[in-house]
């Protein structure tokens, strides 16, 4: 007997993932990376989508099956290692939500000419808003698609005005003439790195929607948020390459913001507030639900005031910024950190695929395990690489 799907909870989880990556470094990190790589960083979106789609598959489809968080399994491959995986993805998902809270700001700012601190807190009692709601779980669904498909629909407004040389583009995602470490590894890190890529599995696991008669909706849950996000990367290049390829230069200060007032004037700025402003605050819930379920399992206390941490949460994220203010180089070297996180974390998930005290009579498949391996060395390697820039300065 086939299994009976909950596609609204699947769609759900995809878009939940898929906003969490699409936040306001997600918009800083492409504009950057197209004007230093130009029609090249076509190949590092296309190598990203890769190396994206093997991590999830291998980490939804091991937690699926496990019926386990991410955290609980491996504590199970090594006592302890849970714990400091839920350090990592926790410190992780902190630092991301004060950018996002700071991106939602700046987009109620650009909207309404509010300060960006006044920005923040509405954004931030909006969030808060889904979770104090008793019918959370549904609520933070809709909300995700809800943001998710506002976030394409205009930046395929921006990428359409923008005029992009699309030929180019395509020519240079097979055969570049520019490449960086970083970009790959920032990227990767900004699309399923850290908390990311769990947010999607652990609303899965919430759901219910686990076990191997459901790993075929698993799969099309993994992919579909791989190409949502995918879809918006790619939207977002290729409107910044029909700017940059004019010769206009982006502020460094708001490089994404440049790109939509370059491309369509004052209501290219004003949608840009739109986009950043739902970029911000689907990431900001998105990175709380699953900072917060990375620790509900150590503790009764935890799991019994779930929704409360939650809130405090999003409410000490908001108050550091107000504190520290906008750290725009934060949002790129948080998705470097999160590269960094990504291979450890991945190469755990394969380890836990081959002890059947997780995993009971599952088989997973060897091209899965192998291509899994694959990715765990390529961001290995190019962490490497990118510390070794980093060290040269460059």
């Amino acid at each position: 007997m086939k299994p009976k799907y909950n596609w609204s909870v699947l769609l759900g989880a995809a878009f939940l993932m898929a906003s969490s990556a699409i936040g306001p470094g997600f918009l800083t990190q492409t504009a950057v990376f197209t004007q230093q790589l130009g029609a090249s960083f076509a190949f590092v979106i296309l190598l990203s989508i890769i190396l994206d789609a093997i991590a999830q598959l291998n980490i939804w489809r091991i937690i699926a099956v496990a019926d386990k968080p991410a955290q609980d399994i491996a504590n199970e491959v090594f006592p302890g290692l849970g714990y400091f995986i839920s350090f990592l993805v926790f410190l992780g998902g902190l630092a991301f939500n004060i950018g996002n809270i700071a991106g939602a700001g700046l987009g109620l700012n650009v909207l309404f000419g509010i300060s960006v601190g006044q920005g923040a807190v509405i954004s931030a009692i909006m969030a808060i808003g889904i979770f104090i709601y008793k019918e959370a779980g549904k609520a933070m669904d809709v909300f995700a698609k809800t943001m998710g498909l506002i976030k394409i629909v205009l930046a395929l407004i921006i990428a359409y005005t923008s005029s992009p040389p699309l030929a180019e583009a395509a020519l240079r995602a097979v055969n570049p003439t520019q490449f960086s470490f970083t970009a790959v590894l920032t990227i990767v890190g900004g699309t399923v790195g850290g908390y990311i890529t769990f947010s999607g599995a652990h609303r899965l696991l919430d759901a219910r929607q686990t076990g191997i008669q459901n790993l075929g909706a698993v799969n099309k849950g993994a992919l579909s948020a791989i190409g949502l996000a995918s879809i918006m990367r790619l939207l977002l290049f290729i409107a910044a390459l029909g700017v940059v390829s004019k010769g206009f230069t982006l502020d460094p200060s708001n490089p994404a913001a440049s790109v939509f007032k370059l491309a369509s004037g004052e209501i290219g700025y004003k949608i840009f507030g739109v986009v950043i402003w739902a970029a911000g605050i689907s990431s900001v819930v998105g990175s709380a639900y699953t900072s917060i379920s990375f620790i509900k399992s150590f503790h009764p206390l935890i799991l019994k005031f779930n929704r409360e941490i939650i809130i405090a949460f999003i409410s000490i994220s908001c108050i550091i910024f107000i504190l520290i203010g906008k750290p725009v180089k934060i949002l790129l070297t948080v998705g470097a950190i999160n590269g960094f996180i990504l291979p450890i974390a991945l190469g755990i998930m394969l380890i836990a695929a081959y002890r059947t005290k997780i995993i009971a009579n599952y088989k997973q498949p060897l091209w899965l395990t192998l291509t899994g391996l694959a990715v765990v060395l390529t961001m290995v390697w190019m962490s490497y690489g990118t510390i070794i820039q980093m060290i040269k300065g460059e």
